[in-house]
């Protein structure tokens, strides 16, 4: 998408989930909320200023915590957010990585990478629809049984463990 302000022209690159949209809102004011990207050329001698623009700041965000991902660049990620980025925080939530790989650019090693780097992070972008479901399916997986007090102590402390952020 191009852009005309006071005189020049700026290029902003958009998710693809949004390029879908841009058809039905032309000729409407849109509001962008962008990132300024540097993308290297000639094996980072030089760069190449780029905008990227989202439809809300938590879009941005999300993009931004994606982007933190090894071997998830900027250009790969935009193509990935095929969908609302909602519905991929959900897909880390809830460990499913074959909903991962069915973005474009996601393989099934980079959607485990995914998984495990960002599970726990996500939370923020879920919809709330979506925070009670995850929270009913984890209610149901839950044991029925009572457990031991030493096994419902080693299983908090499992619990526990996964929920650490590791530097």
């Amino acid at each position: 998408i191009s852009v005309e302000a006071t005189g020049l022209t700026y290029e902003v690159l958009l998710p693809r989930y949004l390029c879908e949209n841009a058809p039905a809102r032309t000729g409407e004011a849109v509001t962008l909320h962008t990132r300024q990207h540097l993308e290297a050329q000639g094996q980072g001698t030089s760069f190449i200023p780029r905008l990227i623009g989202f439809e809300s700041p938590e879009d941005r965000a999300f993009f931004e915590l994606l982007t933190s991902v090894k071997g998830l660049g900027a250009r790969k990620a935009l193509r990935a957010l095929a969908i609302e980025p909602a519905q991929i925080a959900r897909a880390i939530a809830s460990r499913d990585a074959k909903a991962l790989q069915k973005l474009p650019e996601i393989g099934k090693r980079l959607a485990e990478t995914i998984i495990v780097e960002l599970h726990g992070k996500v939370d923020a972008h879920l919809t709330p629809g979506e925070t009670a479901s995850l929270n009913a399916a984890s209610i149901e997986l839950r044991p029925s049984a009572a457990l031991p007090p030493n096994a419902e102590e080693a299983v908090s402390a499992l619990v526990a463990l996964t929920n650490i952020d590791l530097i």
